[in-house]
Formats: C-alpha cells, structure tokens, sequence
C-alpha cells in the first residue's frame, strides 16, 4: 500500500488524544518514510456529532505543524471535505506531472 505512493491522507478524530500520538506513527510510517513532501499529505480532523467542531489546530508534533489541515464534520458540511480533498488530488497530480 505504501510503495510507490504519490500522496497521504490521515483521517482522526482530534477529541481523542491517542489519535494524536498514532498520526505521529502514521506520518512516519506513510510520509517521511516514503520521503515524501508536507504538500503531499493532508490531514483531516474528523467531529463525530454532536461533540462541537473545534477548528483550532489540534496539538501536534514538530514535524507536522506545516501540513495542510482540514475539519471535517459530516452534520455541519460535507462539501468541505470532498473540496479540500479534491484540491490536495489536484496538488499531487501536479506534483507527479512535474517530476515526469
């Protein structure tokens, strides 16, 4: 799943302070890993219902204080995460058009 990957999405929910020390994990395992450029990851802070959207920027470690985040809450607007999902696509195509 991680060979050759061009771009990473990590989805969690930031009420649960585990989620914030597995994306630690995650982002070393799928981005640095992988040698892969902040642009080519997206994070997505995911609010169950009815716990209130905080769209502060969760804590997180050093290396990922430069990557793109996006809040998502499928009760307030779903359209915001297919937008923000589409313009990252659209990033990584134009990253890997331009290696080419």
């Amino acid at each position: 799943m991680m060979k050759d990957s061009h771009g990473v999405v990590i989805v969690f929910n930031p009420d649960l302070p585990s989620h914030l020390k597995e994306i630690e994990m995650w982002y070393a395992s799928f981005v640095q890993q992988q040698q892969l450029q902040d642009n080519q990851c997206l994070l997505i802070a995911h609010h169950k219902p009815g716990f209130g959207a905080d769209k502060s920027r969760p804590s997180l470690g050093a290396s990922m204080t430069k990557l793109k985040l996006s809040h998502s809450s499928l009760e307030e607007d779903p359209e915001d995460v297919r937008t923000e999902f589409l313009k990252f696509l659209g990033g990584v195509i134009t990253l890997l058009s331009e290696s080419r």
